[in-house]
């Protein structure tokens, strides 16, 4: 009766894992313009066309990476986006942006004339995704979801030999 209850009990912390681990989303880290990175693109659409092959949720990270001194990333308003305002303020490379909330998101690149040949990006955050909901591509794991798929692969492997061994 006493291994029946434990090996209960073993179930109920291996299922118990399962939900805990799939209910965890990770986020992912885009390079922004993939590997043609942050710079003068080859047509005015590149980015807005890049942008809207992907789903960007809370907790994303966008990577802005160029040889130094040759771009710059400012975040800008939608109208500073649209007319390709220049501002004072911006960041040298790399840039790692995390968006602090949902929303729309601009960014332009205040070199020469550099935005109006379409070095600039516009994207919009939504909530983070529920659970059991497909992600839009494939995530780049982080290695927090690494020691969790360890942590999984760990309690599964002790209850297979708990339950081998009969305890």
């Amino acid at each position: 009766m006493g291994s029946r209850t434990g090996l209960i009990g073993w179930f109920g912390i291996v299922v118990a894992a399962i939900i805990l681990l799939r209910g965890a989303t990770a986020a992912t880290v885009y390079e922004v313009g993939d590997s043609v990175g942050w710079t003068v693109p080859p047509n005015t659409s590149f980015y807005s066309t890049w942008a809207s092959t992907k789903t960007f949720f809370l907790g994303d990270k966008l990577s802005f990476n160029w040889t130094t001194g040759t771009h710059t990333v400012a975040e800008v308003s939608k109208d500073e986006y649209d007319s390709c305002t220049k501002v004072s303020s911006y960041i040298g490379s790399p840039v790692i942006f995390t968006p602090p909330s949902t929303g729309s998101y601009y960014f332009i690149c205040t070199v020469d004339d550099h935005c109006t040949r379409g070095q600039k990006l516009a994207f919009t955050v939504v909530s983070t995704p529920t659970v059991g909901s497909p992600p839009a591509e494939s995530p780049t794991f982080s290695s927090a979801s690494s020691l969790s798929v360890g942590a999984l692969f760990a309690v599964l492997s002790t209850s297979v030999i708990y339950l081998f061994l009969g305890f």
